[in-house]
């Protein structure tokens, strides 16, 4: 059975989708607007996402890191193969990028991870998507989509609400991701402001864990 109510997480995304022209205005740094292809898209990757946790894949694990990277090509290019032709020489260049990157490809977020097993839930998903948002980025675009759906990946497979946006929590999920991707983490500048910028951001997941976006048979209690 799936884990998500994935009408009450497009319902979220179409809502934040109708009033963003209001939102972007209060952003300190203007996004680009959310088209009926990147909603679909986000919708296509919870999907996805519902599908990992529920066959149990482990997409830190050696030799599933494929399906880290397919999340991604799902986000911009969308789920169907045959739609993925125009955009080939992007998915190779984001391939290259993903398993190649000094310190910003897979083997350092594995290894960042691999390092804060011990962390609450909360702290591992705003770890990751902090990590893998953080300069140099994880992919050459959609870093943001990908991090919030890897970030809900983690909070699934704990039997955590995943994070949705919603015209509610937007300003406060925004502002600090723009911080986070002009961040280094790098050098001392990383390892000085990233951990509490990550602390931060696991108290916002936390506060924003909502039960309604899983089924009512998958539901749990946030602690």
């Amino acid at each position: 059975m799936a884990l998500l109510n994935l009408p009450a997480i497009e319902a979220s995304l179409r809502r934040v989708q109708r009033e963003f022209e209001t939102i972007n205005q209060r952003l300190s740094w203007q996004r680009d607007p959310l088209s009926d292809m990147v909603i679909d898209n986000l919708l296509a990757g919870y999907t996805y996402v519902d599908v990992l946790v529920d066959w149990g894949i482990d997409v830190f694990a050696k030799g599933k890191h494929k399906y880290l990277l397919e999340l991604n090509n799902i986000v911009l290019c969308g789920p169907d193969q045959s739609q993925r032709d125009e955009f080939h020489q992007h998915i190779k260049a984001t391939e290259s990028r993903f398993y190649d990157e000094p310190g910003g490809g897979i083997e350092d977020l594995v290894e960042w991870r691999a390092r804060h097993l011990g962390d609450s839930v909360w702290k591992l998903a705003a770890g990751v998507y902090v990590r893998a948002l953080s300069k140099p980025q994880l992919f050459i675009e959609g870093n943001h989509r990908t991090g919030t759906l890897l970030a809900s990946y983690i909070l699934l497979r704990a039997d955590q609400p995943p994070f949705v946006l919603t015209v509610e929590n937007a300003l406060a999920y925004f502002e600090p991701s723009t911080v986070i991707r002009n961040t280094s983490k790098l050098g001392a500048v990383g390892l000085f402001r990233l951990p509490g910028i990550k602390k931060r951001f696991a108290k916002f997941l936390e506060q924003q864990a909502d039960a309604r976006y899983l089924l009512p048979s998958n539901r749990r209690a946030a602690p």
